[in-house]
């Protein structure tokens, strides 16, 4: 279905081959040969008109060009000049190569027409006037009939063609030659490739890929499966314009977007080097790539768009960072309306690099919106995105505020107009939805906390910027503030100048009711927090043991119809104004409880504390007398011995009565065993 590259050799010496009918009386000649830096023809008769091509000199003869090219009549007959033997066109679109061979065909030598050739001798056949009105079967002839029946039947033919058209404006453009291709490639993209006997040329030379006029047995469609995104790497090398062409047309095919999508990212990835290596200026976003995906990248980049201009450093890196906007303006512009066609993070990498290379800003505009519509699949290492403006942040926080908003816009869009669901949510995932809104909420409330907390350690953010990016979004959308807590801590922290009232401006944002148990007795004991903001903490956190307590008895009394014993202000406030007052009673009871409470337990710590003062003191008077010497204990046990005998003399036993019953009673037990 589609020919070879040798195929299209062959048909192309078909076209080109044999003596055209004018030729008979043409001069008879070997073919050209080259002399330094000028062409001669191999013929007796010496050449009597020299044509200068981009400093090529061509020694040639008049009748031979005069037959097959009308502006070679015009430049020697229009000048009055009959003497005229020198012609310069500077201006020949395809350089002197292509004049070479539009003069070899003008003496009637074969001249074999390729894929690599045809566009330029096209464009010279044009410029040249070599029409079908002075002789049939003339170049533009040849040319047209190559380019229809070879190239635009070939996948291979068509890209090479394409690229070959780079140096050809605007000469391709107004013959067509980029649009025809363009399209040719666009429906072999989108075709079904199971019957086409294809090849591509974006593998690896390693990898063998398989030929267009390969047997059938050895065709992909019975071998081996064709990939989705064969054609990635083949239309990556075009130039962004023709890149844009070809994407165009594979929209107006049908092709999916995804895969429109990822072929924009897999071209991103080799023009746009920045995108994987974060360099410090535009200029050297080409040259400071040192990763291994990128290298193969910035070598393309530096011989595949812009220009070779002899100059120093700057203006090298100031034409490169230009062609990189031109770039990024293009991806922006073809990046299909699709939700999901492109990740987040390519989005905000994209982002970045427009803020740097200062790309129009109705374009940034545009792609923030796009970045707003998946903003819960970023990372916190994507917002991270560095100020380029003059703000003295380190940050753009600005732009995530915007982010912020466009996102919002976005749900709330949702919300009001389910029918506008995207394609993604509908089929990407089997039928399952992505998730309900509030879900997406949560995910943005965590990765904006985590954002802040990132960000809070600049000394030049602003308490504004902070409050304002902090309450950006609904309350509904945290259900734990402890990120919020750690952001505020981290701007604590960060900015110890603080006063009493920016501080309490500061920690209005967070809602103590929503702290953990951890964050509340980190937040206790945390010095920098105002006293009131600790008190609040403190309170809240009783109200939730309270209501723990008054759940768990009330549970197990299967009281069905419960009210928790401290009401919420949220519930106050939204409750009717006779329910509002009784539960402000109940709650000022509750406070004077707790207040009672607090006091009861002061006075405990006090009894406690002084127990603990009095057992001190008792330990101490202990160790004091085992300290004591061993000549005072000797001392002592001298003394109860002499006690001792004392009252074993008979003279005690009637001081002693006791003692004297005693050993009686020893006596009578004695006794009393032996019988």
């Amino acid at each position: 279905m589609w020919e070879s590259e040798n195929d299209s050799i062959a048909v192309a010496r078909h076209y080109a081959n044999g003596v055209p009918p004018s030729a008979k009386h043409a001069l008879k000649t070997d073919g050209f040969e080259l002399r330094g830096n000028s062409w001669y023809v191999a013929t007796d008769i010496p050449s009597d008109l020299l044509v200068q091509v981009e400093g090529v000199n061509f020694h040639l003869h008049k009748y031979p060009l005069l037959s097959r090219s009308g502006k070679m009549n015009r430049c020697i007959y229009e000048s009055r000049d009959p003497d005229l033997n020198k012609v310069v066109l500077d201006d020949l679109p395809g350089g002197a190569e292509a004049f070479e061979l539009a003069a070899k065909f003008c003496y009637g030598i074969a001249v074999d027409l390729t894929a690599a050739n045809i566009s330029g001798l096209r464009c010279a056949a044009e410029y040249l006037e070599m029409t079908e009105d002075l002789e049939e079967g003339n170049l533009i002839f040849k040319t047209e009939a190559f380019l229809s029946y070879v190239v635009l039947s070939s996948w291979r033919d068509s890209i090479v063609v394409l690229k070959s058209c780079e140096k050809l404006s605007p000469w391709a453009e107004n013959l067509q030659i980029v649009r025809r291709c363009s399209e040719s490639i666009a429906w072999k993209a989108c075709a079904n490739p199971k019957g086409i006997r294809w090849a591509y040329t974006g593998k690896p030379p390693k990898v063998s890929s398989p030929k267009w006029n390969d047997l059938k047995d050895s065709s992909p469609s019975r071998n081996q499966l064709v990939p989705p995104d064969w054609w990635f790497e083949d239309v990556s090398i075009l130039r962004i314009d023709h890149f844009v062409r070809v994407i165009t047309a594979i929209k107006v095919k049908g092709m999916r977007f995804e895969l429109i999508g990822s072929s924009i990212m897999h071209y991103s990835s080799k023009w746009l080097p920045g995108l994987v290596t974060d360099t410090t200026n535009a200029g050297d976003e080409g040259s400071t790539s040192t990763t291994s995906n990128t290298s193969s990248g910035s070598n393309s980049w530096k011989g595949g768009l812009h220009m070779i201009v002899a100059g120093n450093k700057e203006d090298h890196s100031a034409i490169q960072a230009k062609d990189q906007r031109m770039i990024i303006e293009s991806l922006i512009s073809i990046i299909p309306p699709q939700k999901d066609c492109v990740s987040c993070s390519f989005l905000l990498k994209l982002l970045r690099m427009a803020n740097m290379l200062k790309v129009a800003p109705a374009l940034v505009t545009e792609l923030e919106k796009r970045v707003g519509m998946q903003f819960e699949q970023a990372t916190l290492v994507d917002l991270l995105i560095p100020s380029y403006s003059k703000s003295d942040t380190m940050y753009d926080v600005d732009l995530i505020q915007r982010l912020l908003e466009h996102f919002l816009v976005q749900e709330q869009t949702e919300i009001s107009s389910p029918s506008r669901q995207s394609f993604s949510d509908k089929h990407m995932y089997d039928g399952s939805q992505r998730g309900t809104v509030p879900n997406a909420k949560m995910r943005v409330a965590r990765l904006v906390d985590s954002y802040l907390t990132e960000v809070a350690r600049d000394r030049n953010l602003s308490l504004t910027k902070f409050q304002v990016l902090a309450e950006a979004l609904p309350e509904s959308a945290r259900t734990c503030d402890d990120g919020l807590y750690r952001a505020i801590d981290s701007y604590l922290k960060a900015h110890p100048t603080l006063t009493e009232h920016e501080r309490k401006r500061l920690c209005r944002v967070m809602d103590c009711q929503k702290l953990s148990i951890d964050a509340c007795m980190h937040a206790a004991q945390n010095e920098r927090l105002p006293l009131r903001v600790v008190v609040q903490v403190l309170f809240s956190e009783q109200v939730k043991i309270s209501n723990a307590i008054a759940n768990s008895s009330l549970k197990e009394a299967n009281d069905s119809q419960f009210q928790p014993l401290v009401t919420n202000r949220k519930t106050l406030l939204e409750a009717t104004p006779q329910s509002f007052q009784e539960g402000w009673a109940t709650a000022k009871k509750d406070i004077n409880t707790l207040k009672f409470e607090l006091e009861s337990m002061k006075t405990k710590y006090l009894e406690l504390q002084t127990e603990m003062e009095s057992l001190q003191r008792q330990c101490e008077k202990v160790t004091k007398q085992k300290q004591s010497s061993a000549w005072s204990s000797g001392w002592k046990k001298l003394s109860k011995l002499t006690k001792i005998s004392t009252l074993e003399t008979p003279e005690n036993e009637f001081q002693h009565p006791g003692i004297a019953e005693q050993t009686k009673k020893v006596h009578r037990r004695w006794r009393n065993s032996i019988s």
